[in-house]
């Protein structure tokens, strides 16, 4: 299974991830959500050198001009609620594609042990399809997984694109293990190698969906 990291080439994407790391910057929402969308883009342009083109003849004002355009089937899918601004980045550039959304949830049953449930699922048929499951932070992968499942009740996808703006090394693990090794790529900000006693990223950047629409109660 290819993982694709973004940190063992500096870029564009560094500085967006270095901003929302930040303390000193991640009390603006606005950019903390603009942040996570443009890595998106970025990604999500990286992504479309992976998929299938044909060409066609396209009549300019002129002539005749012989174009590639996309011919893949392209849903893109993401977990509410952190999920939605790195979504859109994906969207932006894909702006033709389906999409599928799930809601997944911590429920703690102690302190520092939680199930992770799934409570809403709206999306497309998936058979034969490219699927992009949009995540900006990926702990354990337990979430992740359980959303590939519930998305699988719609259909089996031809290719699932994982992508995630901070992993920790044991949910990439955890990926490489239960999603089919051919027909999955993992995509990543940065690999962060630990997670703490909570499940957090360590050190991470914090709760990505308070970060972007406001603490919950």
């Amino acid at each position: 299974m290819e993982v694709i990291n973004f940190a063992d080439s500096p870029s564009l994407v560094s500085q967006y991830m270095s901003e929302l790391r930040d303390i000193n910057v991640q009390g603006d929402m606005l950019r903390f959500r603009r942040n996570l969308q443009r890595i998106g883009e970025i990604m999500a342009y990286e992504i479309s050198k992976r998929i299938d083109y044909r060409r066609e003849p396209v009549q300019t004002p002129l002539g005749t001009a012989q174009c590639d355009v996309i011919d893949t089937d392209i849903v893109l899918a993401t977990i509410f609620r952190a999920g939605i601004p790195f979504h859109q980045g994906f969207l932006d550039f894909f702006d033709h594609a389906q999409n599928a959304f799930v809601s997944a949830y911590r429920k703690y049953r102690e302190k520092e042990n939680f199930d992770v449930f799934i409570e809403y699922i709206a999306s497309p048929k998936l058979e034969g399809k490219t699927v992009v499951i949009a995540d900006p932070m990926l702990a354990t992968g337990a979430s992740m997984e359980l959303c590939y499942r519930a998305l699988l009740t719609k259909g089996t996808p031809a290719h699932v694109h994982v992508a995630s703006i901070i992993a920790s090394q044991k949910a990439v693990d955890y990926i490489k293990s239960t999603f089919p090794a051919g027909k999955t790529t993992i995509w990543v900000g940065a690999i962060d190698d630990e997670i703490n006693s909570h499940s957090y990223i360590v050190p991470g950047l914090g709760d990505a969906g308070d970060l972007a629409y406001g603490v919950k109660e």
